[in-house]
């Protein structure tokens, strides 16, 4: 038996959003920042890599389990009927050159899920896959567009200088961050300017911070730790001192011969004067809690080396446009995301010898392949 939910969600429309007219240029002012990241790291080395998220720690073969007897407000998308799907995840850290680890910014997980069904999002015709894209804070670390866009300025004129001054800069705010956990609360402005906490990677939760289509609804999307091993790594500090790459090695020696189970789970819009959809304020879970509606696996493996990363890294480009209509990004940050994340994709695949493509399956997931099969994009 299917049970009621605790919440009455409100129903998708598509006057909930509001597009400021001068959206478009932001939009561009966005792309040609990124693109100027990517620029400057690509003459520095002479290899194409992502405008952030560049460094990966975990590039994982995975699947997603969905649940059954579902309520019909969550059974919604590609949750709408049980069915176990292969799954890529990719685990990083924000900034768009590749940092020692003790520049420690916030991690991310992406997620694509293969071999969805239903109509694609514009522009991802060619796929039969679904993105989800996380970092592990509940509420984005700008209030608008413009402030993502000023700040994203102040990031480029950083982009691979003075890795020194950052690991320093990266103490003082990890220090000034431990402060403001102390007394229960937390700074995404801080974690992203270098003052995360250096914990253990697959001890973290993940959240999309913006909103998406839930079908015939509205949710933010979390993913979180649920087999025994993640949650005894939550808040388990890592020795960044020496290792440039602890963070991967510790990825590694985890999937040896563990497995982990996350659960991804959903919080559904009950109300736009409680949970807005342009702002980026984290909603709150006293009204309408985060909701389990699958589970992802990822058993024992070769957690990164460096054809996967060849595969995933080089070969694959994960966004929240790239996905069916039932789950379309909403919101001003998800709007002017789509912009950047297509002129990255492109920057990357057009400069390195393998080509940016969406994968129509996972062989890794079961012979341990190092490669990934894909179709032109």
């Amino acid at each position: 038996m299917t049970d009621r939910l605790a919440v009455t969600p409100l129903r998708y429309h598509p006057d909930i959003e509001h597009v400021e007219p001068d959206e478009p240029q932001t939009a561009r002012e966005l792309a040609e920042t990124m693109l100027s990241i990517a620029e400057k790291t690509y003459a520095d080395s002479g290899h194409a890599i992502r405008c952030v998220h560049a460094k990966s720690h975990g590039l994982l073969a995975a699947r997603l389990e969905i649940l059954p007897d579902l309520p019909l407000e969550l059974a919604q998308g590609i949750f709408a009927a049980p069915r176990t799907h292969d799954a890529v995840v990719r685990l990083s850290t924000t900034p768009g050159d590749l940092l020692h680890d003790s520049v420690s910014t916030p991690r991310g997980m992406a997620l694509k899920v293969l071999d969805v069904d239903g109509a694609r999002l514009p522009g991802s015709d060619g796929s039969a896959s679904q993105d989800f894209v996380m970092v592990n804070g509940k509420a984005f670390n700008s209030p608008s567009g413009k402030a993502f866009l000023r700040s994203l300025k102040m990031l480029a004129l950083t982009t691979d200088r003075l890795e020194g001054a950052k690991e320093l800069l990266s103490k003082v705010f990890k220090g000034l961050e431990s402060v403001v956990e102390a007394v229960g609360g937390e700074s995404a402005t801080l974690k992203s300017l270098g003052g995360n906490p250096p914990t253990h990677i697959l001890g973290e939760s993940f959240f999309s911070q913006l909103p998406l289509r839930h079908g015939d609804y509205i949710a933010k999307l979390a993913i979180v730790p649920a087999s025994d091993n993640l949650r005894a790594l939550a808040g388990t500090r890592l020795d960044t001192g020496d290792d440039p790459d602890v963070v991967r090695h510790a990825v590694e020696c985890f999937f040896i011969e563990e497995t982990a189970v996350w659960h991804l789970q959903a919080q559904l819009c009950t109300g736009l004067d409680d949970m807005p959809v342009e702002s980026v304020e984290a909603w709150d879970e006293t009204m309408s809690p985060f909701v389990t509606v699958a589970r992802l696996v990822a058993g024992p493996q070769a957690a990164w080396n460096e054809d996967r990363s060849v595969a995933v890294d080089d070969g694959m480009r994960f966004s929240p446009w790239n996905g069916i209509a039932a789950h379309r990004p909403l919101g001003s940050i998800m709007r002017l995301r789509k912009l950047s994340y297509e002129k990255s994709a492109a920057f990357r695949s057009q400069r390195n010898a393998t080509p940016v493509s969406e994968p129509v399956s996972c062989p890794f997931a079961h012979a341990g392949s190092a490669a990934i099969r894909n179709t032109g994009s």
